[in-house]
């Protein structure tokens, strides 16, 4: 399965992605339970999991990579979606609260440049939220869904990268505990293993979550550096030379 905008709605409509997206949605929530007032950001494919906070958040709107392609989101409302470089987000300094940030990092070629423009449009004290693949979960061996695909990271991989991005990891939590199968027997008790997993098995589960604080140096002040300045100053005459050479004329 490709990171093409097709594929990944075709996913999040099976029954298996109906079963990732809610344990998903879940961890998320748990991570960020209020966000009354704050303006959210969804980076990637992240509108599976914005629609829980359409009439809480004072705004929210999702950004999409033009390689993978657009689809109108929400779907019986005015489109709050958008193409866009993943490098080069359409949006001022400082203008977003939240960033969730899903299905992107592990397909983009420009990590880097990527997390420098979320730090970028994120306000001062914002908050990003990175869900990926996890390098040891058993979803990241199975290519028949997202999380199959590109490059998968450890928690400890991601949270290096993070903090070499000017970004402070806060908390950290796995999800999708269970192996990826059709399987309508286990999707019904999805909730409660998932549970289980994460308390005995957290580094096995299929995703891993890290939200990171935007870090803001201090600027620092140099203050001018007083030197002494050694002038040569021409001596003072002789008192009396002047009115011995007038009086000798």
């Amino acid at each position: 399965m490709s990171s093409d905008v097709v594929d990944l709605h075709g996913f999040y409509a099976s029954g298996l992605g109906q079963m990732a997206r809610q344990a998903l949605r879940r961890r998320i929530r748990q991570m960020w339970p209020n966000l009354a007032g704050e303006t959210v950001l969804g980076l990637g494919y992240a509108t599976p999991f914005l629609g829980q906070f359409l009439g809480e958040a004072q705004r929210s709107i999702a950004l999409m990579p033009a390689s993978q392609g657009v689809m109108h989101w929400p779907r019986e409302a005015p489109n709050l979606v958008a193409l866009s470089d993943d490098v080069d987000l359409p949006l001022p300094d400082q203008s977003v609260d939240r960033v969730l940030l899903v299905h992107a990092l592990e397909h983009s070629e420009q990590v880097r440049p990527m997390l420098r423009e979320i730090w970028r449009v994120l306000s001062s004290g914002g908050r990003l939220l990175v869900v990926v693949p996890n390098r040891r979960g058993i979803w990241a061996r199975f290519d028949r869904t997202p999380f199959g695909h590109g490059h998968p990271y450890s928690t400890g991989q991601l949270t290096r990268l993070l903090k070499d991005n000017m970004f402070v990891p806060l908390q950290t939590a796995g999800a999708l505990m269970l192996p990826p199968l059709r399987s309508r027997m286990m999707w019904s008790s999805w909730q409660w293993l998932d549970d289980l997993g994460q308390r005995w098995f957290p580094s096995f589960a299929g995703a891993v979550l890290i939200e990171a604080n935007k870090q803001i140096y201090a600027a620092s002040v140099e203050r001018p550096v007083r030197r002494r300045i050694l002038v040569a100053l021409p001596e003072p005459a002789a008192r009396g030379v002047g009115r011995n050479l007038k009086e000798r004329d």
